[in-house]
């Protein structure tokens, strides 16, 4: 085994192994939190998380799976948290694998009779730490949710633009729509099922984060065009939805038809900015890492090199997508063949879920910062993946 290969698996196994203790944390009564001098669980309970618990299976077979883990594709009633990665119980509210007493629609009352008895800075605190807790469950479960897929350490992580429409609301809780605007790799061709697409993939991540807020994520995806068919339909396809967001998937087939890479970009940059005066975020997503396009490899670094300036100019956000897609097959090995299909430019599903993944990290990233007050500077040009 390979030390990229071992720092994998490390990583995954860290993280049900928190998912453990989190287990164990949440078998305890919300009494057992407010009195320090109650008795420890039984060790029944400990006993009933042992043998209750998620069987997780081999990291092997969760990358190459991706919404079909080998368990839940050999039986279709499994249940619990590794039936959660089938992307079609994506929906299930994270409530069913927390304890009734933690969901915020329960009054504190309804807890138990402690909580009326308890002084009101006790009672403080003791909310605050069941909201840690509900916090920590909440990302445990979310584990189950996600392929096996490490951030490109290769890829600046240090600066990214706000993304005030979408990030706003999503603070707020008010509703949200994002429209994925492209080509085949927006449609989702390659994916074996509509739901592992990746605007799919991001909605239901997007989804489990903020299960209180209405979000649409609009598939506007048509295989075979570029930026001359995409701007003749902006209007109506994008514009007209009103999206707080725009993920726009760019500048492929432009590359592989043999198109003025600047011509293509002149009119990327006219939609940019048609999208931003209809008050919309934007973020551009340049070309895809594989076989195909490498073989032209001088248009696609130069068709780069203008989506990433259009961004910079425009204070747009650009998903790197080559670069993160480099970084899986040079740095953390992956063979091609995990995130290419076999015509040798689509992306599999495992591809399309760890592309969904990253942008909707940054996305959630963008809103913590709002949450907290910090804003990013106006000159910083780039939104970066991790």
């Amino acid at each position: 085994m390979t030390s990229n290969e071992c720092h994998r698996v490390s990583g995954t196994w860290e993280k049900l192994s928190a998912v453990a203790v989190i287990a164990i944390a949440l078998a305890l009564s919300p009494q057992t939190v407010r009195a320090q001098s109650a008795a420890p669980a039984a060790p029944a309970a400990l006993s009933d998380v042992d043998s209750s618990g998620p069987k997780t299976p081999l990291i092997s077979e969760l990358r190459p799976s991706i919404g079909h883990v080998t368990l839940a594709q050999a039986n279709d009633q499994v249940r619990g948290p590794i039936a959660a990665v089938r992307p079609a119980a994506t929906t299930a509210p994270p409530a069913a694998t927390t304890a009734p007493a933690m969901t915020d629609a329960q009054p504190p009352a309804a807890a138990g009779q402690a909580v009326a008895a308890t002084p009101p800075q006790s009672r403080s605190i003791t909310e605050r730490a069941i909201d840690k807790v509900k916090q920590v469950a909440k990302s445990a479960t979310d584990i189950f949710n996600r392929v096996p897929c490490l951030a490109p350490k290769g890829v600046a992580k240090k600066n990214f633009i706000s993304l005030p429409h979408v990030a706003n609301k999503l603070a707020s809780g008010l509703p949200i729509v994002i429209v994925a605007f492209g080509s085949s790799s927006t449609q989702g061709y390659g994916a074996s099922a509509p739901d592992y697409t990746y605007p799919n993939r991001l909605a239901a991540q997007l989804r489990r984060q903020y299960p209180m807020v209405d979000i649409s994520v609009i598939n506007a995806g048509v295989g075979g065009e570029d930026a001359p068919e995409m701007m003749k339909r902006i209007e109506t396809s994008v514009i007209d939805r009103h999206p707080d967001l725009v993920i726009w998937q760019v500048g492929t087939n432009a590359v592989l038809r043999d198109l003025d890479p600047a011509e293509t970009a002149r009119l990327v940059e006219d939609g940019v900015a048609k999208i931003q005066a209809a008050a919309s975020d934007v973020v551009l997503v340049d070309l895809q890492y594989s076989p195909r396009v490498n073989e032209r490899q001088e248009s696609a670094g130069r068709m780069n090199k203008l989506l990433g300036r259009i961004a910079e100019l425009h204070h747009a956000g650009i998903f790197p997508r080559f670069e993160v897609m480099r970084d899986w097959h040079e740095r953390q090995a992956i063979p091609m063949n995990e995130f290419v299909i076999s015509d040798g430019l689509h992306m599999s599903d495992w591809g399309y879920a760890c592309f969904a993944q990253l942008l909707g990290d940054d996305i959630i990233r963008s809103v913590g910062q709002v949450k907290l007050g910090i804003n990013a500077p106006a000159e910083v040009p780039t939104y970066r993946p991790m």
